[in-house]
């Protein structure tokens, strides 16, 4: 069998490391270096000629300097001859640009897409896609795991009493309702619109969630603008608390300093994202859950052709 090799690039190195703990071996040596005009330049520290090699980064923030360094690094790997590269993306952005809502606009999830297949992705590791239909954008395989059990698990710790999972939007029904069976609860739903970018209005709250405990479930909070307006709607409605979990903590802006001063009990996140990449704000309500046990798991299967459809739970 082909030698497994998991690389990282400077977005995702402490959940590689994590990664390579699980698979029990060492993290791949890559140097990786910006030039004075800010340019990357990369370069391979060990031997990869006919290897199985896995490449951990997430395009977050700055994300087109992590996808810049990512398409690099691909390219590195390929002209090195490993024998099939693997982009494992724990968070792929621009995902949320997955289609013409406006005219004159680009699809940038599918140009995403194109960039790293082009530059020698053969195939793609990923988590909590935006909009599962990208899998779609791509002419390689995709393997789209999903994080719901590692955030169940911990909710179900916390052993909540008429609990409500609601859904911030028409478009995460889906989600929240996989997560409301999987707890044996009622499902809720917000009715937002969105008035412009990054910013949404509350307008009504579908379902009963007077006097119970309630869970908003989405796959990424950004600015959490959305996310503590929802809160403040719920509590108005008569909600006993409000928590929340996601699988990508963006947290842009002033994410973490609303998330700390409104009224959400807490916020149950993954580290697809580094916390705090970004933020200057400490996050006193937002709890990190570890994916590198799943993303670890997937990774073994693949380099041993094993099915991994057991992990799309």
């Amino acid at each position: 069998m082909k030698q497994l090799k998991v690389f990282s690039g400077r977005a995702s190195r402490v959940l590689a490391s994590e990664i390579a703990s699980y698979l029990g071996i060492p993290l791949g040596q890559l140097e990786i270096v910006n030039f004075s005009d800010g340019e990357v330049f990369v370069q391979i520290q060990e031997n990869i000629r006919g290897c199985d090699v896995f490449l951990v980064q997430s395009i977050c923030y700055p994300p087109n300097e992590h996808l810049m360094e990512l398409l690099i690094i691909l390219d590195a790997c390929k002209r090195a001859s490993a024998e099939r590269i693997t982009a494992v993306l724990p968070y792929f952005a621009y995902g949320r640009q997955d289609r013409k809502s406006q005219p004159r606009v680009p699809i940038t999830g599918k140009l995403v897409a194109d960039l790293l297949s082009t530059a020698g992705a053969q195939r793609i590791l990923t988590m909590d896609l935006h909009a599962g239909q990208i899998q779609g954008f791509f002419n390689i395989p995709v393997d789209h795991l999903f994080a719901s059990p590692v955030l169940v698990e911990h909710i179900r710790s916390y052993k909540f009493d008429n609990l409500v999972v609601i859904a911030p939007d028409a478009g995460g029904v889906e989600r929240a309702r996989a997560f409301a069976k999987r707890l044996g609860c009622s499902l809720g739903i917000v009715d937002k619109r969105r008035e412009e970018k990054n910013v949404a209005k509350v307008m009504r709250i579908i379902g009963e969630v007077r006097n119970r405990n309630t869970l908003v479930v989405d796959d990424i909070v950004d600015t959490a603008g959305t996310l503590v307006e929802t809160a403040s709607a719920l509590l108005a409605e008569g909600a006993r608390s409000v928590y929340a979990c996601c699988t990508h903590p963006v947290l842009s802006g002033p994410a973490i300093g609303r998330i700390n001063e409104s009224a959400l009990s807490e916020l149950v996140t993954t580290n697809t994202i580094p916390l705090l990449a970004n933020q200057e704000s400490e996050p006193k309500k937002i709890t990190v859950l570890s994916v590198a046990h799943l993303l670890g798991e997937a990774v073994k299967r693949i380099h041993s052709d094993d099915s991994v459809s057991s992990l799309f739970i």
